[in-house]
């Protein structure tokens, strides 16, 4: 298979142990940086726009990070480019705000299902087709966390496509919310949405159309029952921990069962 345009590279460039299982950050920072501290053998696919990609080795087993970029549009054509070289599992790890009390920054949110107000999530199917996880990777990625004795949450979580308004913030740009986005985070809060975040909405139902096994997890850097702001000061270790809880799962050989 020849190049594929956005993400740079196709299955000749896999050689003779071709991946199944991608590790997906929004961040290329996020993805190289998983690449080099816990890949061996890595080679670089692609750095093309910014999505870069990286083909490496936990033990035995082939694994890509990738790059899907910020938001659900951007990670819906990585998806599906993923998929088309042969990735069976993608594990998203990721940054979130909490909207409850009890979820505190710099804890770890694994998402059950997704609350999917995304355009790109209703392109992929109707906006009543369940956005979901694989509820086997899901419970594997829980079960990793506490043997880790990393603090987690497991529950539901609202993906939206923008970063302030579909947030239901007030502190931008933009004072002036719509009426359906005035109260949003009281009225996600009573439905018990554990956080904010961007893109698993639309890959839970790309995996559900697709035929993919999908899971997310999500380092909480924002308390929004206190601020809107993001803590920097919890970041690093909060995405520490997610990644090392998927590193983990993976090296079980859960998911490419």
């Amino acid at each position: 298979m020849e190049k594929l345009y956005h993400i740079g590279f196709g299955q000749g460039d896999f050689g003779q142990t071709p991946p199944t299982v991608a590790l997906l950050s929004g961040d290329p920072g996020r993805a190289k940086l998983i690449a080099e501290t816990h890949f061996s053998k890595v080679k670089v696919l692609s750095e093309h726009r910014g999505l870069n990609s990286y083909l490496g080795f936990l033990g035995d087993i082939p694994v890509l990070s990738a790059t899907s970029g910020m938001g659900a549009p951007s990670l819906s054509i990585i998806v599906n480019e993923l998929v088309q070289v042969g990735v069976k599992t993608i594990i998203r790890i990721g940054t979130c705000g909490s909207i409850q009390e009890h979820v505190k920054a710099g804890s770890v949110v694994i998402s059950s299902a997704a609350l999917a107000r995304q355009g790109a999530a209703n392109d992929i199917a109707p906006i009543d087709y369940p956005a979901v996880a694989d509820p086997f990777l899901t419970v594997a990625l829980a079960q990793t966390a506490t043997s880790l004795g990393v603090e987690h949450h497991v529950g539901i979580t609202a993906s939206v496509d923008t970063f302030y308004e579909g947030q239901g913030r007030v502190g931008s740009a933009n004072p002036h919310l719509l009426r359906s986005q005035q109260g949003l985070l009281r009225e996600f809060q009573h439905l018990n949405i554990l956080n904010f975040e961007m893109e698993s909405g639309t890959l839970f139902k790309m995996a559900g159309v697709y035929g993919f096994k999908a899971a997310c997890l999500c380092g909480v850097i924002a308390q929004r029952t206190e601020d809107e702001k993001v803590i920097l000061t919890q970041k690093d270790d909060a995405v520490k921990n997610a990644i090392e809880i998927a590193i983990k799962t993976v090296e079980k050989g859960i998911t490419h069962v």
